[in-house]
C-alpha cells in the first residue's frame, strides 16, 4: 500500500488537498468517488524524483523536513515504539498528527516503503534531503541491536541540541543585522532624497566648497546615475566567489587558511569538534562500529581540510591506532578534546565523554558568537553616527560659511 497526494472537488465545488493510502491510484479515484468527491489530481506523495514524476510533481513532493519537523518526527516516533506499537503503525499515527501536508506525505511514504517488507532505516535513506547518513546508520544499528526506541531518543536528543544552537546563533544575529539594514535603509534615503537638494542649494551660492562636501557631491551623483551597476557588481562578486568556492582545490586551500586566522581558527576548530564529537559519540552509543562511526562523522564536518585529515585517521585507526593517537596526528583538535578521548577508550565510557566534549565545544562556540555580536551592535551604532555626521558636516560647514560671508 502507498501514500498518494491528492486534489479533489467536493460537492460544493470547492478544491481540497490530502493525503491517502492506497494499492494504486486508479483505487484511490475510486475511494474518493465513493465518498461523493471528484478527484482532478492524484500522484504518488513521495520524497523520491523517479523518472514517471511530472516536473511539477518533482517540485511539489520533494519538499525536505525542516530541523524543528525532524524533531519532532524522531522524539515522536520514539515515544511510540516505546510503548511496544510496531514501527508501521507508530509511522501511521505520525503522519496523522502532522500538521504540515508535505510531512504527512512525507511519512506515509516512509511507511509505505516499510509495509513493501524493508527496514526502517532502508526506507529513511530514499530521503536524503531529509534523514542524515548519521541518522540512517543510528537507526540501522537500532534495529539491529533491538534498541530502536533509546536511539531514536538519543538522536532527538542530539537535533533538539542542534536545533537550540542554532536558533541561538540566529536570535543573537537577529538584532544587529536588523540594525546594518535599518542604517543602510536611512543613508540611502538620505543620499537620494535630501543631500541632493541641499547641495543644489549650496552649488548655486558658487562659493568654494570643502573637499568632503565635494566627495558627498560626488558619492550623491554615483549612487544616483549608477546604482543599478553597484548592485550588479556586488551580484556579481557574490556570484562569483560562492563559484570559486566550490572548486575542489580552492575550497581546500581556502579551508586550510580558515586554520590560520585567529579569531577564524578559533570558531573552526570549535565548531568542528563539536560536530565530530557529536556524531561520534550518537553513533558509537548505537552500537555502529568505530571505524564506520568515524567514516560518517568526517562526512559532516564542513571543512574539507578538515575532512582529508580526519579520513587519514580513520584509515590508521582501522589499522589498529587507538583513536586518541590518530586524532592527535590531525592536529587541528583541542587538548581537552583528546584528553577526554583517551579517558573514554580507557574507562570504556567513550560515547559517554565525546557527548560531554561535544557539549563544551557547542557552548564555546555560542559564547565566541554571542560575544562578537556583541561587539557588533556599538560598532554598528558607531558606524551609523559616523557616516551621519560625515553628512551632516559636509552640509552644515558651507551653509555657515554663506553666513559669515552675508
Amino acid at each position: 500500500m502507498a501514500a498518494f497526494e491528492y486534489v479533489v472537488l467536493d460537492a460544493r465545488g470547492k478544491q481540497n488537498k490530502g493525503v491517502m493510502e492506497a494499492d494504486s491510484a486508479r483505487q484511490l479515484r475510486q475511494m474518493l468517488r465513493d465518498q461523493g468527491l471528484m478527484p482532478l489530481e492524484v500522484s504518488p506523495a513521495s520524497g523520491r524524483i523517479s523518472g514517471k514524476d511530472s516536473p511539477a510533481s518533482v517540485w511539489r513532493f520533494s519538499r525536505d523536513l525542516s530541523a524543528l519537523d525532524r524533531v519532532l518526527f524522531t522524539r515522536q516516533l520514539a515515544t511510540l515504539i516505546a510503548s511496544s506499537l510496531p514501527v508501521e503503525e507508530a509511522l501511521q499515527a505520525v503522519a496523522q498528527q502532522a500538521e504540515k501536508r508535505h510531512v504527512s506525505a512525507l511519512i506515509l511514504g516512509i511507511r509505505s516503503k516499510v509495509l513493501e517488507g524493508h527496514s526502517l532505516a532502508a526506507s529513511l535513506r530514499d530521503y536524503p534531503g531529509s534523514f542524515s547518513a548519521l541518522y540512517c546508520s543510528s537507526v540501522a544499528a537500532g534495529e539491529q541491536s533491538g534498541h530502536l526506541d533509546r536511539v531514536l531518543e538519543n538522536l532527538a536528543d542530539y537535533l533538539d541540541r542542534q536545533f537550540e544552537s542554532t536558533r541561538n546563533v540566529e536570535m543573537a544575529l537577529f538584532y544587529p543585522v536588523a540594525l546594518l539594514i535599518f542604517a543602510v535603509i536611512i543613508v540611502g534615503a538620505l543620499m537620494v532624497y535630501i543631500v541632493p537638494d541641499m547641495i543644489s542649494v549650496i552649488e548655486d551660492t558658487g562659493q568654494t566648497l570643502p573637499w568632503f562636501t565635494v566627495l558627498l557631491i560626488g558619492i550623491t551623483e554615483t549612487v544616483r546615475s549608477y546604482w543599478w551597476m553597484l548592485l550588479l557588481g556586488i551580484g556579481v562578486i557574490v556570484i562569483t566567489v560562492r563559484s570559486l568556492l566550490r572548486q575542489p582545490g580552492i575550497r581546500l586551500a581556502w579551508d586550510r587558511q580558515k586554520f590560520r586566522i585567529p579569531l577564524v581558527r578559533r570558531i573552526t576548530r570549535s565548531s568542528s569538534s563539536a560536530r565530530y564529537a557529536n556524531t561520534l559519540s550518537i553513533l558509537t552509543s548505537a552500537g555502529v562500529p568505530l571505524v564506520e562511526s568515524m567514516n560518517i562523522a568526517s562526512e559532516v564536518v564542513n571543512n574539507m581540510h578538515l575532512r582529508k585529515r580526519l579520513q587519514d585517521a580513520t584509515q590508521t585507526v582501522s589499522e589498529g591506532m587507538s583513536l586518541k593517537l590518530a586524532l592527535e596526528q590531525v592536529g587541528q583538535f583541542p587538548a581537552m578534546l583528546l584528553h577526554m578521548v583517551g579517558s573514554g577508550e580507557q574507562s570504556g565510557e567513550l560515547d559517554d565523554m565525546l557527548r560531554r566534549v561535544a557539549d563544551y565545544q557547542q557552548a564555546e562556540v555560542e559564547r565566541i558568537v554571542t560575544t562578537i555580536v556583541k561587539m557588533f551592535e556599538p560598532l554598528m551604532l558607531l558606524l551609523m553616527g559616523g557616516v551621519v555626521l560625515f553628512i551632516v558636516m559636509a552640509i552644515l560647514l558651507p551653509i555657515l560659511s554663506m553666513n559669515q560671508l552675508v
